[in-house]
């Protein structure tokens, strides 16, 4: 059998049609299919690769790394070098109250950990989520999922859930001394690319302090420079009480994080013990691939260049507002949603864009808006390149009966 053949007999697969690029190898912003074709990756694997693909320098980290050993005991037990040198780097770049890390395997993962962490810390059992909201595909993290159409298959989900609207100022007062805590990103992704409100995430953590309510920011998409800022949260004057990671934070390889202050997180060392436990999490391979693709931002300034970046390709697609073929563009940093002018042409873009040698995706809970948000560290001359790529494709489906 060959390999396409292998894939669709054998591997789980979570929806029907899927695009199955026989991608063999990546560099930099660039996907190698089979046939040699390039394609220039304008979504970062879902904002995993904001450091692009295969960087020398977190090659180098992890090939350092095998040398030494890969997995020798479960979390917790022994002294990981990279584990505790990447735990100390993390909290370095955050507040003073933000001072420790417990590592687990993925993004879903992490938010599973704040949520037990927030109900144990508090005693409360109320979780707050916003509508539209994606946080993973886990029962506890399908739980504050905001969009009924992808869970109702899975009830009963975790009990005491509400929804409140994002930037709904009013609907703030329904967070009370019941509630355990809210999880929100500053930006939410999946609903489309929508930014919070001015003010919005500043009285929502005014709210929280009111009630004693934790606020959980979730920055598996938006963190690691993607917005501008190393941090999503940091323009906004507010500090989290948890700090939600991953995608990015592995540098291409899997990894999370949930980070609160320590006499919080020591919770989950009693009554019980072993509140919370995971073998592979902060996998040394992992934790030394993170060092380095922090150490990569943090060098190279790319967080304070995705602004600057973001703009470029904002400004370049204007020609395709303009002309009708796109409906809206929003932006963060170096983050865009465009919504498609033709609904009906959804599919006809997105196989548009493969022929034209571009991968783009589509946002979770509004399928005709696409994301765009190439690697951080994207020159130029590729954001030319990709964008042309872009607008070809658009050009392309519009001449298309």
């Amino acid at each position: 059998m060959t390999e396409r053949e292998l894939f669709y007999r054998y591997l789980g697969l979570p929806a029907f049609g899927p695009m199955a690029l026989d991608i063999v190898k990546a560099e930099g912003v660039y996907l190698y299919d089979r046939d040699g074709r390039d394609y220039i990756d304008m979504v970062s694997g879902i904002s995993v690769s904001n450091v692009g693909h295969r960087h020398p320098q977190v090659l180098e980290a992890i090939k350092n790394q095998l040398d030494d050993y890969l997995y020798v005991n479960v979390y917790g037990e022994f002294i990981h070098s990279p584990q505790v040198k990447l735990a100390a780097k993390l909290c370095g770049l955050l507040p003073s109250s933000m001072d420790s890390v417990y590592f687990v395997n993925s993004g879903t993962e992490a938010i599973e950990g704040a949520l037990k962490l927030a109900k144990r810390f508090t005693g409360r059992p109320g979780i707050i989520s916003f509508k539209n909201a994606y946080h993973g595909s886990t029962h506890g993290a399908l739980s504050i999922l905001g969009n009924e159409s992808m869970k109702q298959a899975f009830r009963p989900l975790l009990p005491d859930i509400s929804f409140l609207e994002f930037n709904n100022f009013c609907d703030l007062e329904k967070i009370t001394s019941h509630t355990a805590c809210v999880v929100t990103e500053t930006t939410q992704s999946e609903a489309g690319l929508i930014p919070s409100a001015d003010g919005f995430i500043f009285q929502l953590r005014k709210r929280c302090n009111e009630t004693g309510t934790l606020l959980i920011i979730d920055d598996v998409q938006m963190g690691f420079g993607r917005t501008g800022s190393f941090f999503s949260f940091e323009p906004y004057g507010i500090v989290p009480d948890i700090l939600v990671l991953a995608k990015a934070l592995g540098a291409g390889m899997p990894l999370g994080a949930f980070i609160a202050p320590k006499h919080m997180m020591d919770t989950l060392a009693f009554n019980p013990e072993l509140g919370h436990i995971t073998t592979f999490g902060g996998h040394p391979v992992s934790c030394a691939a993170a060092i380095a693709g922090i150490d990569v931002l943090l060098g190279g300034q790319y967080p304070q260049t995705a602004e600057k970046k973001g703009k470029l390709i904002e400004g370049m697609l204007s020609e395709a507002l303009h002309n009708g073929l796109i409906s809206g563009i929003r932006r963060k940093g170096l983050a865009l949603g465009i919504d498609l002018a033709d609904v009906s042409k959804r599919k006809a873009f997105l196989d548009s864009c493969l022929e034209q040698g571009v991968f783009i995706d589509y946002y979770l809970f509004k399928p005709a808006t696409f994301r765009i948000a190439p690697p951080l560290l994207i020159s130029g001359d590729e954001i030319m390149e990709g964008t042309g790529r872009l607008l070809k494709a658009l050009a392309s489906i519009n001449k298309k009966v």
